[in-house]
């Protein structure tokens, strides 16, 4: 199976107010990269919620948002209290006027209030149990989405195929139109020709013009390319280098052209193998 990066998924509870939820947004990336995004009394998850990530991911911009109700149990953190009241003190001793710090606002520092330990740990569970069915939905998105782009590159593959099967089939066709030229040219211009100067001149064109490994090696990276599609996995790295393999071929196959038919076989060889490389973009 493989897998498309970029995809999106949504989780959540149905518990009214204390429900949570989450949103995965994936994005293409040449590496993995995780942001999670958690609100104060979550951020502890941190590590846990990379880690899942990187057990079913490889590749992507992956970016976690964790949404959360209001009626969360909460206490004081009375080290932390403390701390901010000292500082509050302290900043309040070399102002001339200073003012009174009101509860709430000593409230709203960070790190004052914090979950009920044991509502705490129950909400930390509840949300890493959801983030695995938002995992779930995502990959199961990303293989959807992986499964259609192959059929595409299998489609492609299809069409460079058959480019390359036309190059070959006329390239006999070719040379003989070649000859017919060659010594109609001489004959316009120096009379009786000399015919074996002429095939002498005709097999150092031919061999110019000789394609042979080229069609071999280009069929030899399509077989390549289709066994890692059936393969599966993290296909993505290795299908871009192919493509640059298949564009080298298509490029050299360019240069050797001494007839039209062959230049636009070339020409669509590399639309198609660009196209292919575009979607590879978005492969795992």
């Amino acid at each position: 199976m493989i897998r498309s990066m970029t995809a999106f998924a949504r989780a959540q509870t149905t518990s009214g107010s204390a429900g949570l939820s989450w949103e995965i947004k994936s994005v293409n990336h040449r590496y993995l990269e995780v942001t999670p995004r958690l609100a104060e009394p979550f951020r502890e998850l941190d590590h846990a919620v990379r880690r899942r990530c990187r057990e079913r991911l490889a590749r992507g911009k992956v970016e976690l948002t964790l949404r959360t109700g209001d009626d969360t149990g909460w206490q004081l953190n009375e080290q932390r209290l403390r701390e901010v009241v000292a500082l509050s003190e302290e900043a309040a001793a070399r102002l001339e006027q200073p003012g009174p710090v009101p509860p709430l606002e000593l409230l709203r520092f960070p790190g004052v209030l914090v979950p009920a330990e044991q509502d705490r740990q129950s909400r930390g569970e509840q949300a890493l149990a959801l983030l695995d069915e938002a995992l779930d939905s995502l990959v199961a998105t990303r293989e959807r989405e992986g499964e259609e782009l192959r059929q595409l590159l299998y489609s492609r593959l299809d069409a460079v195929q058959t480019e390359a099967d036309r190059i070959r089939a006329a390239l006999p066709q070719i040379l003989e139109q070649l000859r017919s030229r060659l010594y109609q040219r001489v004959r316009e211009c120096a009379g009786d020709a000399q015919p074996e100067r002429l095939e002498q001149e005709l097999a150092l064109t031919a061999q110019k013009m000789d394609v042979a490994e080229e069609l071999d090696r280009l069929d030899a990276h399509v077989d390549e390319v289709r066994r890692i599609l059936d393969e599966g996995g993290a296909v993505g790295r290795r299908l871009d280098f192919l493509m640059q393999e298949l564009n080298r071929e298509a490029n050299t196959l360019a240069s050797k052209s001494v007839a039209g038919e062959t230049s636009r076989a070339a020409v669509e060889l590399k639309v198609l193998i660009e196209q292919m490389r575009e979607q590879i973009q978005n492969l795992e």
